[in-house]
């Protein structure tokens, strides 16, 4: 998009940042599976938003949790988030009536302010999460390559991944455990500290186990071992999760080299003191973190007493991941002001770009008025010679950049951007500047 099209006031409507979209709020799994883009499929979305003069600029987001489509209209449109809304369904074969009451939507102030705070990870599902960065990054990379973005989209998704970067390294929003299977693991790392090449022993092998294994895997946990009632099930994690499954009869043999130790399974007592005593004997003694995810627990509350044993319950964990929600949330006024002084550094930006729009559509009103000027006195100048005529054109020319360069240089002065707007707009006014795009 050319930058001459960019205005400084975005809530003006100048230049439109249209942004439409479903998520975790807005809309069941259900209908969010059905409107989910493929890499491939956002990029062929957004050329079809392109092409079809909808859009000058466009990119998708799409994640588990979101579809948003994010766009610069060539002209202000009332009616562009309506076209975008009905790409959205007639793309996934929708009917519209499907989306109602569905899809939200957003423009130019607002639309910024949505892509940060989804950046800062304050429009997630899980209130800081660190994986949406990465995804809004990868989006971005992708639309960057493909060249359906143009200089607004590039500064407002550049914006977006510095202000969600600052966010997580500033404040806390993203630090503290919200799940009680991270918060386990959190716990072990306090423990133990580095966890790789440490032993553990997953008990247990639905979907809260396979959290926990998830976590361990990613923080490159030594050697894995599942057991569960049904072997086959155990197979199937182990095989999934690169680690190894042991049989429910040997359930105390498989623990005594572990380090770490998590049940979630459906059998109350399933693991007493003794056993664990046992099982910490054999270890020779050393820290030995067990996690009981079990409802009811599985691992007898007596084991806490055992020395060098860290027992910690489902109740436990809740307890870390409630304080640790209340922790993130008084984070996010925190996270709001820097979101704030991105927009406000993504505004100034646009009203720099227009103020060298202004000054250089000021240049060629006046360069056309002295081209017309000259033809019009063409006959008076015909007896010069024709140094002289040049000199004139030169003297003119340079008189004409005297002129240009006093506004420009007060409006790359002024730092206050309400000011700045005001000192755009008295210029495109007084001079009739609002037809000058080509």
């Amino acid at each position: 998009m050319p930058t001459d099209l960019v205005s400084a006031n975005l809530a003006m409507g100048r230049v439109q940042i249209a942004l439409i979209g479903c998520n975790h709020r807005t809309a069941p799994l259900e209908l969010r599976e059905r409107i989910a883009f493929t890499p491939e499929q956002a990029l062929r979305a957004s050329d079809e938003l392109r092409l079809s003069g909808t859009l000058e600029e466009a990119l998708v987001l799409s994640t588990c949790n979101r579809s948003e489509l994010y766009g610069v209209a060539p002209i202000p449109n009332s009616d562009v988030q309506g076209v975008m809304e009905r790409l959205l369904a007639d793309f996934h074969g929708l009917a519209p009536a499907e989306l109602n009451g569905r899809v939200y939507r957003e423009n130019n102030t607002e639309a910024v302010r949505h892509l940060f705070r989804v950046a800062s990870g304050l429009d997630s599902m899980l209130l800081g999460e660190a994986e949406i960065l990465g995804q809004v990054r990868e989006a971005y990379g992708r639309a960057l390559e493909h060249g359906s973005t143009g200089p607004v989209l590039n500064r407002l998704f550049q914006g977006a991944l510095e202000v969600g970067k600052r966010v997580r390294t500033e404040t806390e929003v993203g630090t503290r455990p919200m799940s009680v299977a991270w918060a386990g693991v959190k716990l072990a790392e306090q423990v133990f500290g580095d966890l790789e090449g440490h032993e553990a022993v997953i008990i247990g092998a639905g979907a809260v186990a396979e959290k926990v294994v998830e976590h361990l895997r990613d923080r490159r946990i030594g050697r894995l071992v599942v057991v569960n009632r049904s072997r086959e099930r155990a197979e199937d994690l182990a095989r999934r999760m690169g680690g190894e499954s042991a049989d429910w009869a040997t359930l105390e043999t498989a623990m005594a080299p572990a380090d770490i130790i998590v049940t979630s399974v459906n059998a109350e007592g399933a693991i007493t003191k003794a056993m664990l005593e046992r099982v910490h004997e054999a270890h020779g003694g050393r820290a030995l973190f067990v996690v009981d995810l079990g409802v009811p627990r599985n691992v007898e509350p007596a084991a806490a007493s055992l020395y060098n044993l860290y027992l910690y319950n489902i109740d436990d964990l809740g307890e870390i991941v409630e304080q640790n929600r209340k922790a993130r949330e008084a984070e996010v006024p925190r996270a709001e002001s820097l979101i704030t002084e991105h927009i406000s550094k993504f505004e100034t930006w646009c009203s720099s770009v227009e103020a060298l729009s202004m000054t250089g559509k000021l240049r060629d009103r006046l360069l056309k008025e002295r081209t017309a000027l000259l033809d019009e006195r063409a006959e008076e100048l015909s007896g010069l010679p024709a140094e002289e005529r040049e000199r004139i054109l030169a003297l003119t020319a340079e008189l004409i950049e005297r002129v240009v360069q006093t506004p420009s240089d007060r409006l790359r002065r002024t730092r206050e951007l309400r000011q700045r707007l005001a000192g755009i707009e008295a210029l495109r006014d007084l001079f009739g500047l609002d037809g000058e795009d080509k």
